[in-house]
């Protein structure tokens, strides 16, 4: 099978499949039509293993492998849409911290100016680049690094993701926010975990609570 073919999909992978998933986040209330647009044309199959790819286009989130998943569609339209109604305009330089698969990063992609995403993990960042390279998305960058570190040498950043929950914000991450920047992570232990969206105006922030979430925990180190 060609990469074009795998990459179209097929039966449950198919156009028709990703219409169903826009058609569920709809219902579910996501409004911004920029986002459901990338969803629609962006094949979630490519970010899971061919053993789940019948799946991919549930509205769960699914494993990836060494403890790790790619969110659950709704979430990951969700925390787009956030961040983009919060943001001046379209963001030009986004931080993502944790690209798991590559999926979040690879829906920011067409929506944003750059994307920067780091990973702890190796061997998720080494699937996920191959990802990006197969999917012609040129305009992401990424770093293996530890997520509690960010990217201090391309900060500041208009906006950051974060896709795994630590129990308190990060300090060195608003730090590599601009003045007015946005930055949209889940916060909180297990099971207490809420998502929010931070704009920061100079030393001060403006916090929002959007939601209440469930992600794996943010971990520091590289492995």
């Amino acid at each position: 099978m060609s990469p074009a073919s795998t990459l179209g999909g097929s039966g449950m992978t198919s156009q028709r499949a990703r219409d169903r998933l826009v058609a569920r986040l709809q219902a579910a209330g996501i409004a911004d039509e920029r986002v459901l647009e990338v969803i629609r044309r962006l094949p979630r199959h490519a970010f899971v293993d061919e053993a789940l790819a019948s799946r991919a286009y549930e509205d769960t989130a699914l494993p990836i492998g060494l403890g790790q998943t790619i969110s659950q569609p709704f979430i990951v339209a969700r925390m787009t849409a956030a961040l983009l109604a919060a943001a001046d305009g379209a963001p030009q330089r986004v931080l993502e911290v944790g690209t798991g698969s590559g999926y979040q990063a690879a829906v920011l992609s067409p929506l944003v100016g750059e994307v920067y995403t780091v990973e702890r993990i190796d061997e998720l960042l080494f699937q996920a680049r191959r990802r990006f390279r197969r999917l012609g998305l040129k305009n992401i960058r990424s770093r293996h690094a530890d997520g509690h570190v960010g990217w201090p040498e391309e900060a500041p950043f208009d906006a950051i993701i974060v896709t795994a929950a630590a129990e308190q914000l990060v300090p060195a991450l608003i730090e590599q926010l601009v003045d007015g920047g946005v930055l949209v992570a889940p916060v909180g232990p297990a099971g207490q975990q809420q998502l929010l969206r931070l704009t920061r105006q100079g030393d001060a922030l403006r916090r929002e609570t959007l939601d209440a979430v469930s992600f794996v925990p943010m971990l520091g180190g590289l492995a």
